[in-house]
């Protein structure tokens, strides 16, 4: 018989095992069927802490998956919701919701015992897997056929691949009409020309492609969807591309918004996403916080979005962050603005600064600083070199195809997107730490005649986050925190309310309530809500 030597086998097959964990080792961003196949194998793994659940597909045929994790009801403790995906060029999102879902389940499990998460990873499939298709650009909209430009044609001006890299990034065509030069500090940049300083531009800059409907527009009716991140309620922009025919117009948006109108027990929302308010917070800005319709940050709601962003900042360790326009539609504003919660934004990862050797100028241009910044990470494929071609809008033209490869400056390299989850997870752990949380404190008792006694309690938040934002408060969607006294059939109340409402009670504060009771033997007091938590107490009369 055959004999082996065992520990040389042994040797074997563990190095065997370690090779092909290495070579199947994931290396990129992962597309719809595999974050489809990671989230039903975190059920699996987890069956009494997780349920995943689609809540409709797409036009696409795309599940928009629901992950919730939680222990004992999900009902009964208070939520945070994490939403990913509101743009579907930030593959980096979906990537960082799965993670962060799958960091909570197997190192931090305790954190359910009193908070709940619901997961959506990406509420913009169709868009996502633009990016592992053989064409590449930076696709936002649903499968939707759209009339962008309003024409009464549908998809009449998609984008070309004129140099056949499988990217589409820019044309710049070299004519005196033009309003763009290239940047002085690093020519392989286009900008604006800046009057200001008396330049005069000498290019004109497009996107990839080919004007086939002859109307002097580049690609502006292609495969163009309904963006997730225009169709929203709040400042909707209407008429404009990607917005859809009214707000909240696709079965995916109507689906994740009447989920989240049933869980009463959510106080904040998470959305990762372009919004920022993590790093940049929000300006409170009194005549516009002051109008029928209010677009500014409330005062109170300032101050505490100025503290959770030293937090995020402190314990993520990003910093430079770039500004974002808000373009209307959005997922972040309608969560603030009209759901009235905790609203906090993050697009995860952005450039860092370049510290190398540059010019003032230089650093302060975003694209600029991405190129010196990768070339000193040894990043690949980042930048397509300008290369002269033939265009049949411009025969008598010099024509360049070139710019930033697409995905490339708005996404991280992928090993480092593990780092960046554990982070923005031990972020999310903090903020839980902080969730309001009522008890009633306090409990006194007074003998006030034979058979009457006055019961003086404490409804108390001893978490550091109010119950409610200061937007919550104006809100009449909102449940407010309920105080029950409930009673036995032979006891009578003289004085207060046996059901009471409060409207909202700030961190680390308290309402004091009181009541005049007849009766003998016991009583019992309820308080709470769904996004704080009930506390009971069980009070005997004198």
């Amino acid at each position: 018989m055959f004999k082996t030597n065992q520990p040389l086998f042994k040797l074997f097959w563990i190095t065997m095992c370690l090779a092909s964990i290495n070579v199947f080792a994931q290396t990129d961003y992962r597309n719809n069927n595999e974050i489809s196949n990671a989230l039903k194998q975190i059920q699996s793994k987890h069956t009494s802490n997780a349920k995943l659940q689609s809540l409709t597909k797409t036009v696409g045929g795309h599940d928009i998956w629901a992950l919730t994790l939680f222990k004992g009801k999900p009902e009964n403790n208070p939520a945070i919701a994490i939403v990913g995906g509101v743009d579907g060029s930030l593959l980096l999102s979906t990537e960082m919701a799965v993670n962060i879902a799958n960091n909570i389940l197997e190192n931090h499990s305790e954190i359910l015992e009193h908070t709940t998460f619901y997961i959506f990873p990406n509420m913009s499939p169709n868009a996502t897997e633009q990016y592992f298709s053989s064409l590449k650009y930076e696709a936002q909209g649903n499968a939707k056929d759209t009339d962008d430009d309003r024409d009464g044609k549908l998809n009449e001006d998609p984008f070309e691949d004129l140099n056949k890299d499988g990217l589409i990034t820019l044309i710049r065509v070299e004519d005196v009409t033009g309003n763009y030069v290239k940047l002085k500090e690093d020519e392989r940049i286009m900008v604006k020309a800046n009057s200001d300083e008396g330049e005069l531009g000498n290019y004109k800059v497009f996107s990839e492609g080919i004007d086939n409907d002859k109307d002097g527009k580049y690609n502006e009716d292609g495969k163009g969807g309904i963006h997730f991140n225009k169709n929203l309620t709040y400042n909707y922009p209407y008429f404009t591309p990607g917005a859809g025919e009214h707000a909240v117009s696709e079965k995916e948006h109507r689906a994740l918004l009447d989920f989240l109108y049933e869980q009463w027990n959510i106080y904040a929302i998470l959305t990762l996403g372009p919004a920022n308010n993590l790093s940049n917070p929000l300006k409170y800005n009194a005549q516009n916080a002051n109008k029928r319709v209010v677009t500014s940050i409330l005062k109170d709601d300032a101050s505490l979005n100025e503290f959770l962003s030293k937090k995020y900042k402190k314990i993520t360790g990003t910093k430079d962050a770039p500004s974002v326009d808000e373009q209307g539609g959005g997922f972040f504003e309608w969560s603030y603005f009209h759901f009235g919660k905790l609203a906090m934004g993050t697009p995860g990862w952005w450039p860092p600064k370049f510290e190398g050797d540059s010019t003032l100028k230089a650093k302060k241009n975003p694209k600029a600083n991405f190129l010196q910044w990768a070339e000193q990470e040894n990043l690949p494929n980042y930048f397509v070199d300008w290369k002269e071609i033939k265009h049949p809008d411009f025969p008598n033209k010099k024509v360049e195809v070139g710019g930033i490869a697409p995905y490339k400056m708005t996404n991280p390299p992928y090993n480092m997107v593990d780092d960046i989850s554990k982070k923005h997870t031990d972020f999310i752990l903090e903020v839980t730490k902080l969730q309001p949380n009522i008890t009633i404190e306090n409990i006194t008792t007074e003998n006030v005649d034979n058979n009457l006694t006055r019961i003086t309690v404490n409804v108390h938040n001893k978490g550091f986050l109010p119950t409610h934002t200061e937007m919550g408060k104006r809100s009449r969607w909102l449940r407010r925190i309920k105080v029950d006294l409930n009673l036995n059939s032979n006891q009578e109340i003289i004085s207060g309310r046996k059901t009471q409402l409060i409207d909202s009670i700030d961190g680390d504060s308290s309402e004091e309530l009181t009541w005049l009771v007849k009766g003998k033997g016991s009583v019992t007091i309820q308080a709470g809500a769904a996004h704080t938590g009930t506390s009971n107490a069980t009070i005997n009369l004198n």
